[in-house]
């Protein structure tokens, strides 16, 4: 499906006549699973791009509500719920501009401030409430749920990539994340730290967005950053800032690792860069 600004200007018109007559233009760094666009200066259309992602819409129009207030940093804050169309055929979301870059493409001056930063804004999520949350599920894509449930996906990676990656040090790392479980209450989860969704503004941390892949659970899927970028003092700092026992981030290398392996390509070297940090820590 072709999702541009052409459709979403259309159904916005046809939702919400009061925002007809505002611009509207696609943001340039808009991700994958959803598309992007600007209302105006003071709001954004956002997209589902298929049907797995669908499910998330109404979840965050349910929960950024209440979670927003509860966090140091901004959320995305639902404005208004689009309903499919002819055209479209999902649910979407209008949410309230917040203002930042991306810390992948807006530089990083100081690492482990950013990963203080970080670690202190999922310290808080954890801390919220999760009393009726939504459950890891197909909607999270398993994010904060059991690892256990790529295992094949990743025993195969592991198969396919033999010779490519140390498959014994890593079938290690991934069997020793196995072995243990969340056991705790259930938790507030993020489910996508990555630097995508993490907004940056006069060098700091401004904001974190995407909430599609939340759910209450385990928290082990929020460190993968200690992997995914950090390294030295700046991962100190991260695993600082978010007190968790060692099995928890030995379950957060698997998750890392997990991703890495199933996207291990020539044209991913961030990729090769994650499982060397998660065989190199292990």
């Amino acid at each position: 499906m072709q999702i541009d600004a052409g459709l979403a200007g259309r159904l916005v018109a046809e939702q919400f006549p009061q925002w007809a007559g505002l611009p509207v233009r696609a943001v340039e760094l808009s991700g994958s699973d959803n598309r992007s666009f600007r209302l105006g200066d003071e709001l954004l259309v956002r997209m589902p791009s298929a049907e797995g992602y669908a499910a998330a819409v109404a979840k965050e129009q349910r929960w950024l509500p209440v979670l927003g207030p509860q966090l140091p940093l901004p959320v995305p804050e639902p404005v208004a719920l689009g309903r499919p169309s002819g055209e479209y055929p999902w649910a979407w979301s209008v949410y309230r501009w917040i203002e930042g870059e991306p810390a992948a493409s807006a530089g990083i001056e100081d690492l482990d401030a950013f990963a203080t930063d970080v670690g202190s804004f999922l310290a808080a999520l954890q801390r919220v409430d999760a009393t009726d949350g939504p459950v890891a599920g197909p909607h999270s894509f398993w994010r904060a749920g059991p690892l256990s449930s790529y295992d094949g996906e990743t025993r195969a990676a592991l198969e396919s990539l033999d010779g490519v990656v140390d498959t014994r040090a890593a079938t290690k790392v991934w069997d020793e994340a196995l072995s243990s479980t969340w056991d705790a209450d259930p938790v507030w989860c993020h489910g996508d730290i990555a630097v995508g969704n993490l907004l940056m503004r006069d060098g700091r941390l401004a904001a974190v967005i995407d909430f599609g892949t939340s759910a209450v659970g385990d928290p082990a899927c929020d460190t993968v950053l200690a992997w995914t970028l950090l390294e030295g003092s700046s991962r100190r700092a991260f695993e600082e800032a978010m007190p968790l026992d060692d099995a928890t981030w030995a379950r957060g290398r698997g998750w890392a690792l997990w991703k890495a392996l199933i996207t291990l390509t020539p044209d991913n070297p961030g990729a090769r860069r994650t499982v060397d940090a998660v065989l190199a820590d292990a």
